[in-house]
C-alpha cells in the first residue's frame, strides 16, 4: 500500500470518527446549555494534551501561548466551537454539516483579502459555486430559510480567522501545545458565556457522561489520525477526502436523527463538496509547483 492510499484511508477514518463526535455533541445538547458543554469539553482536551505534552517531556505553557498569533488563533477556536456547537444545537446536523465544508473556500478568500495570495479564476470561480451551495442550503427569504444555519456561517467565519491565524504562528511551535491551548481557552470563555446565557447548568447525567468521553476519544483519535493522513500522503491526493465527512455526516444525520435532508439541501452539499474539493486540490498542487526547482537545476542535480 502507497503512502498515498495509507493518508486516504487514515482521513477517511479522520472524518468518520469527526462525525461521530459531531453525534454525541448533538445528544449532549439536547439536555446541557452550550456553554457548560465547551467548557467541560475544553478542560477534558487541554487535559489531554497536557498529558501527551508531559509524557513527551514538553511543556504545555510557555511564554509562546502570547504569541498575538496564538491568541488569535484561540479566539477563533472559540468562536467556530460556539458557532457549530450551537447550530447542532437548535439545527440539522446535516445542513451545520455541509455549511462547515464550505471552510476551504472562506480560506481562499481570507487568503486573497487578508493575506494578499494571489488566487487565479478557478479557484474564484470555485469561491463563488461553493456560496451559491450555501444560499441552497438556507434559501434566505423563503418559508424554508433555516436560521439555525447562520450560527454555523458564524462558527465558519471564526474558524477561518483561527485557520488564517495558524498560517502566521512560528512553526517552532509544538502542534500539540497549540491544540491543547485552544481546548484550555473553551474553559474560560465557556464560563464567560454562562453570566448571560440563559439556563443554568446542570449536573450531568451517567449518559452525559459516557457521551462526553465518547466525545473526547472519537475527536482525539480523529484529530491524531489527520495530524498523520496530512503528514505521511500529498496533500494534493488526500485533501479531497476530507469532504467524506459530508457523506458520513448524511448517514448519521438520517439514521441516528431521523432527518430527511431534502433536494435544495443536498444539491447544496454537493456544489460545497464539489467545488471546496476542487479548490484544496487546487491549492495543494500550485504549492508543489512552487517547492519543485525549475527542470535544470533537477538535470544538473541528476548529473
Amino acid at each position: 500500500m502507497s503512502d498515498n492510499l495509507r493518508a486516504a484511508v487514515l482521513m477517511t477514518l479522520s472524518m468518520a470518527l469527526f462525525s461521530l463526535e459531531d453525534a454525541f455533541i448533538k445528544q449532549l445538547t439536547a439536555g446541557m446549555p452550550v456553554y457548560q458543554l465547551l467548557a467541560m469539553v475544553g478542560a477534558f482536551g487541554m487535559l489531554i494534551f497536557w498529558l501527551r505534552m508531559t509524557w513527551r517531556g514538553q511543556r504545555m505553557w510557555s511564554r509562546a501561548l502570547l504569541h498575538p498569533m496564538v491568541v488569535a488563533r484561540n479566539l477563533g477556536e472559540v468562536g467556530g466551537a460556539f458557532g457549530f456547537v450551537t447550530a447542532l444545537a437548535v439545527g440539522e446536523l446535516a445542513a451545520a454539516s455541509a455549511i462547515l465544508q464550505v471552510l476551504p473556500l472562506t480560506l481562499v478568500l481570507g487568503a486573497a483579502l487578508f493575506l494578499g495570495e494571489k488566487v487565479g479564476w478557478r479557484r474564484w470561480s470555485s469561491v463563488l459555486l461553493g456560496f451559491v451551495g450555501v444560499l441552497l442550503i438556507l434559501r434566505p427569504g423563503t418559508e424554508a430559510f433555516q436560521p439555525a444555519g447562520l450560527w454555523a456561517l458564524l462558527g465558519v467565519a471564526a474558524l477561518t480567522m483561527r485557520d488564517l491565524a495558524t498560517r502566521r504562528i512560528p512553526a517552532d511551535i509544538p502542534s500539540d501545545q497549540l491544540s491543547g491551548a485552544a481546548y484550555g481557552a473553551m474553559v474560560p470563555a465557556g464560563l464567560l458565556m454562562g453570566l448571560v446565557a440563559a439556563g443554568a447548568p446542570v449536573v450531568p447525567s451517567v449518559q452525559d457522561w459516557a457521551l462526553l468521553s465518547g466525545t473526547m476519544v472519537f475527536g482525539v483519535t480523529a484529530y491524531s489520525a489527520l495530524v498523520t493522513a496530512s503528514r505521511l500522503g500529498e496533500a494534493s491526493a488526500v485533501a479531497p477526502f476530507r469532504y467524506t465527512r459530508l457523506g458520513f455526516a448524511l448517514i448519521v444525520a438520517v439514521v441516528v436523527f431521523a432527518e430527511r435532508p431534502d433536494a435544495p439541501t443536498l444539491a447544496g452539499a454537493a456544489l460545497i463538496a464539489v467545488s471546496g474539493g476542487y479548490a484544496m486540490w487546487r491549492e495543494a498542487r500550485l504549492r508543489g509547483q512552487k517547492r519543485r526547482p525549475p527542470d535544470g537545476l533537477i538535470r544538473r542535480g541528476e548529473r
